[in-house]
Parts: C-alpha cells; structure tokens; sequence
C-alpha cells in the first residue's frame, strides 16, 4: 500500500473536487454525485488504458539516474495533471477555434456544451498523431535486432531478422500504414490524417534523435545524466501519446473540461504509483514476459486510434483488451519461469 498512499489520497481529494464542480455547475446534490460517479469512472478508464504505460515507463525508468527519476516523478506529475489533462485541451480548441487560450478556457466554464464540439472535431488528427507515435514505439521494439528473448518466436525473430537487416523498416512501415489509410479516407479527411500522422513519426524520429545525442559524451557521469534527461523527454512525450486518446475520449462521457482533469489526474496518479512499484519490485525480472505484452498492447492501442475513422473502439473497449493481452503475458510468465529454471 506503501507506493498508492499518495494516489488515495489525491482520490479522495480529487472526488471531493469533483462533486463541487457538478454542485457549481448543477446546482444539486444530484449533480454533485453524478460528477462525482463520472470523474471515479474517467479515472479508472484511464488506468485501464495506461497500464501498458506504466510497465513501459518502468522499463526506461530503471535505467534513469535516481535524480531524473525523481524529476520524472515530481516534475512529470505536475506536466501529466495541468499540461496534458488542462493545457493540451485548451490548446486544441484554441487552434481549432482560433482563439487565444483564456478565451478556450472561458468558453470550457461557461460553454462547456460547444467547447466540447470544437474538441471532438480535432479527434481525428489527435488520433492520427498519438497513434503512428504509439505505433513507432512498438514497431521499435519490435525490430530491435538486440533483443534475444521472444515471447511470440515466430512474429519476434522475424521482425528482429527484419530490423537487422534493413535500416530504419519501422518508418517504412509505418509510412506504409499511414498512406493506406489516409488513401481510403475521404478527400477532405485524408491530408489532415495524413499531415498528423506524419506529425506523430517526425515527433518520434526527434525525440529518439536528441536521446541518442544526449547520450554521447567522453565524461562517463555527464554521460549517464544526459542521458537519463534524454529519456525523461521520451517518456513525457510517451505519456503525451497515451493521454490523447483518453483526454478527447472523455468529452464523450462529459463535456465539463474540469471533471475530465480530476477524474484523469487521479488516473494518472496511480498510473506512476505502478510505474514505481514496478521499478522496485522488479517486476519485469520475475515477470519475463510483461514487458512484451506491453508493446503489444501499445501496438494495439496504435491501431486502434489509427482505425478510428473507420471503426471507433470505445475505450472500455480499448482499456480491456489491452489488460487481457498484458494479464496473458503474465500468465505465460508464470507458466514458463518453472521450465525455463529447469534448463
């Protein structure tokens, strides 16, 4: 209970928040506890959509010096709650509406009903973008020649096979899927799919491109900071990715901006208590293969955000199936540890 005491208690703080929101903006008691109900609703949905997250954060989170761990704990909250759940937000409907940001955040309190419109209409290039970066992620993974163990052999060593064999395929295919899709979307949809989706793998190629720069140094020590601060800005641009879906999802259930804060700030609270949990417990060494299940379910959850325009998962739906693909990989861990410590 130790890594979710401060989760618990932002909760309850948090779904206090809430009921005065709906309070303010409903004037009852009723109001109050439907906001209340719907933030612990958003919240849960948003871990279930992140758990992947949380394993993969982990695997990088390992390799970090304890001070940009620290950083990434504390500074990648605050960035997590007001940058992805308040700010990302405002900055879409301020681009969509070309208006200036206070005046997104007005029309949020007083015009939730048509703030929310504005916010769905982008939901397509928010897709497009979070999903070929999510999709880059996996592909990665998955084309890295170094990685020895497989959990799916004869889909892993072939795309290990592929990655040693032929510079940079992941872009290849993901460019290839990106032009499919935006080929059978209607004209007015297909640039702008297309135009966020490339967005989405240039924001990747970028990200990896200054972790590797940060990377090289002839001092050992400024070597090992640099690079942790390099994977502090992939894992916040990481988490950025797997908020997009979720924050334009929510207006869905709720056009009110400030429930969709709480509920998916608590979510994300608990998001980083796993994340540490994992770390110290080592889960990804008694577990060998939850770490593949995760870039499975991340490779899932990128198609599904790239499908959307022709097919929309909800994110009940989204959440659980990559739950199942990560309890699986669990599962299979259990089954094959004692096998493996046989040999």
């Amino acid at each position: 209970m130790k890594y979710f005491t401060g989760s618990f208690i932002f909760t309850f703080l948090g779904l206090i928040a809430s009921y005065f929101v709906g309070h303010y903006y409903g004037g009852t008691v009723g109001a109050g506890l439907s906001a209340l109900f719907i933030a612990s609703i958003l919240a849960v949905l948003e871990v279930s959509l992140s758990f992947d997250n949380a394993i993969v954060n982990a695997v990088i989170l390992k390799e970090m010096t304890p001070v940009w761990r620290h950083r990434f704990l504390t500074w990648g909250m605050v960035i997590a709650v007001f940058g992805m759940r308040l700010v990302f937000p405002l900055l879409i409907v301020t681009f969509v509406a070309s208006i200036n940001p206070w005046e997104a955040l007005v029309m949020a309190a007083t015009r939730p009903d048509e703030y929310a419109k504005l916010m769905l209409s982008a939901h397509l290039q928010v897709a497009a973008f979070g999903g070929s970066f999510l999709l880059m992620v996996a592909l990665t993974y998955f084309y890295d020649e170094s990685k020895e163990l497989h959990w799916i052999p004869f889909i892993e060593k072939i795309t290990a096979y592929l990655g040693a064999k032929v510079e940079a395929i992941e872009i290849a295919v993901c460019l290839i899927i990106l032009a499919t899709i935006a080929h059978f979307l209607p004209a007015e949809e297909s640039l702008s799919f297309l135009k966020a989706g490339m967005a989405g793998l240039i924001v990747y190629v970028v990200v990896d491109g200054i972790g590797s720069w940060l990377e090289a140094s002839d001092d050992t020590m400024k070597d090992v900071h640099r690079a942790s601060a390099g994977m502090f800005l992939y894992l916040e641009v990481l988490d950025a990715s797997f908020s997009f879906d979720g924050v334009v999802g929510a207006f869905a259930i709720t056009h009110n901006l400030f429930i969709i804060m709480i509920g998916l700030s608590i979510g994300a609270f608990f998001v980083r208590s796993l994340t540490i949990m994992f770390v110290e417990k080592h889960a990804l060494t008694k577990f060998a293969y939850l770490e593949h299940g995760a870039f499975y379910a991340i490779g899932l959850l990128a198609v599904i955000m790239l499908a959307d325009p022709f097919l929309h998962t909800p994110e009940w739906v989204t959440g659980l199936s990559g739950g199942l693909v990560i309890l699986t990989a669990v599962l299979w861990s259990l089954w094959r540890a004692p096998k493996e410590s046989e040999k």
